[in-house]
C-alpha cells in the first residue's frame, strides 16, 4: 500500500500534468487518483486545488498528457512494475520465463542454446537495473554497457560467490553455442540452468521485492514431465561427446568440491524412495530456502553418511528435550509423540524403514532407530506448549 505523507509535494510534471486534466474538466478525486497510482508516497487532495488556484501554472500539452495517462495505466497489478518506467525489470523477468518455457518444449531441439543466451540476457537486465538504482552508470560514453562478466566481478556485485561461479559456467556455455552444435548438453548441464533459474528468482526477490517472484506464474523446475527409474536410467546412459566433456572441464575448472557442490552452482538432487501413491510420483524442483523446500527431505548435492544426520540415540534426544525445555520429558513420551506425529513405525513393522527422514531413519544392520537434531528442536518446541504437551500425552 503507497504511503500516505501530507508533506509529499508534486513534481513540476504532475503540476503541468494536472494543470491540463483540469482544463479537460476532470474531477478533483479522479486526478488525485490518476496521480497517486503506482506513487511510492500519495499526495492529498490540496494538492490538486493548489494547481487549481495557480493561474501562472503552465498546462502539459496533449502529447505529454496523453503518454502520462498511457504510463499510469500500464502498471501491472501484480508486480507493480510499469513497462515503461521499469522496463528493465520486466523485460529481466520475461527473458527468464522465455529461456525455462523454450527448455521445456518438447516440440524444440535448440533448447541448450536458447536458454543460455535468454538467462543471460535476463541476468544482465536485472543488474544493470540493481546498478542504475544505485546511481552507477550502466552505459559508458561510447554506448557500450556494462558486461554481466564484469558486474559479477565488481568489489560491489550484491550476489553470492555460487552465483557468481553459476554465472561464470552460463557465460562459458553461451560463448560456445555461438559456434558450436552443443548435442545431448540439454541433460548435462541441466543441474547448471536449474540452479540459474532458482538463483534469479532468489535475487530478484531481493533486490526488488518479494511481489516480483516468478513463482506464481511458472513453474522453475525445468523438467515437467513425470519420470520412472527407467527414463532416469536411460539418461544416465546418454554418451558425453568429447567436445562437451571437454567445455565441461573448462567451466569446473579450478573449482573446488565445496564450490561444486554448492546449490548456487548446480542445483543436483540425491533422491531415496519413499512409498507414495502414482499421483505423487513424480519429481518436483522447489527453491530449498522456501518453506515447501525446507519441509522436503531430499539429500542435496551429495550423499551425507546416516551417523551423521542421525546421530542421536532415543535416551540422549529424552536427555537433551528435558534439557532444553525444562519441561520433565521421559522416554514414554518420547514413544508417544514419535508416533503422535509418525515419526516412525511401530516395532515390527513390515517396512521399518519407512521413517519421515528430517527426524529419524533406520538401520537395517542393528534393527533400531536414530534421530536429527531437527527432532529434538521439533519436541523442545511441542513440549513447551502446554496444549501440544497434553495432546503427547494422551
Amino acid at each position: 500500500m503507497a504511503k500516505k505523507n501530507k508533506n509529499v509535494s508534486l513534481t513540476g510534471e504532475e503540476k503541468r500534468i494536472v494543470k491540463a486534466l483540469l482544463a479537460k474538466g476532470w474531477r478533483n478525486q479522479d486526478i488525485q487518483a490518476l496521480i497517486n497510482t503506482g506513487r511510492s508516497a500519495t499526495i492529498n487532495g490540496g494538492r490538486i486545488t493548489g494547481v487549481k488556484k495557480n493561474d501562472r501554472q503552465e498546462l502539459a500539452t496533449d502529447d505529454q498528457l496523453a503518454f502520462f495517462i498511457l504510463k499510469k495505466r500500464s502498471y501491472d497489478s501484480q508486480t507493480g512494475l510499469n513497462q515503461y518506467d521499469d522496463e528493465r525489470l520486466v523485460r529481466a523477468r520475461e527473458a527468464m520465463i522465455l529461456a525455462v518455457q523454450i527448455f521445456n518444449s518438447a516440440a524444440l531441439k535448440f533448447r541448450t542454446e536458447v536458454f543460455t543466451v535468454l538467462a543471460n540476457v535476463a541476468w544482465t537486465y536485472l543488474l544493470h537495473e540493481h546498478y542504475q538504482r544505485k546511481s552507477v552508470a550502466v552505459v559508458n560514453v561510447d554506448g557500450r554497457s556494462l558486461l554481466l562478466s564484469q558486474m559479477i566481478d565488481r568489489e560491489d556485485c550484491p550476489l553470492s560467490k555460487g552465483v557468481k561461479d553459476n554465472l561464470r559456467a552460463m557465460k562459458i556455455l553461451r560463448d560456445k553455442v555461438e559456434h558450436l552444435i552443443l548435442g545431448h548438453a540439454d541433460l548435462k548441464w541441466a543441474p547448471v540452468f536449474q540452479a540459474c533459474c532458482l538463483n534469479f528468482d532468489k535475487v530478484l526477490c531481493e533486490l526488488f521485492g518479494d511481489q516480483l517472484t516468478l513463482s506464481g506464474q511458472l513453474s522453475l523446475a525445468l523438467q515437467f514431465s513425470r519420470m520412472n527409474i527407467e527414463q532416469l536410467a536411460t539418461i544416465g546412459k546418454y554418451e558425453i561427446s568429447p567436445q562437451i566433456v571437454a567445455i565441461d572441464a573448462q567451466i569446473t575448472q579450478g573449482m573446488t568440491e565445496e564450490q561444486l557442490n554448492d546449490i548456487e552452482f548446480q542445483f543436483r538432487v540425491v533422491y531415496t524412495l519413499d512409498a507414495a501413491a502414482k499421483t505423487q510420483a513424480h519429481f518436483q524442483f522447489v527453491s530449498p530456502l522456501s518453506a515447501e523446500g525446507k519441509e522436503i527431505h531430499n539429500v542435496l548435492a551429495k550423499k551425507v553418511a546416516a551417523d551423521e544426520l542421525y546421530p542421536l540415540k532415543p535416551g540422549v534426544v529424552v536427555a537433551k528435550v528435558q534439557e532444553m525445555s525444562g519441561v520433565p520429558f521421559t522416554r514414554n513420551l518420547h514413544v508417544k509423540a514419535w508416533h503422535l506425529f509418525k515419526v516412525r513405525p511401530k516395532k515390527g513393522a513390515i517396512q521399518p524403514e519407512n521413517t519421515d527422514k528430517r527426524y529419524c531413519i533406520y538401520h537395517a544392520a542393528h534393527k533400531d532407530y536414530t534421530y536429527s537434531p531437527n527432532w529434538v528442536d521439533r519436541l523442545v518446541e511441542e513440549v513447551s506448549d502446554p496444549q501440544r504437551l497434553a495432546a503427547i500425552k494422551l
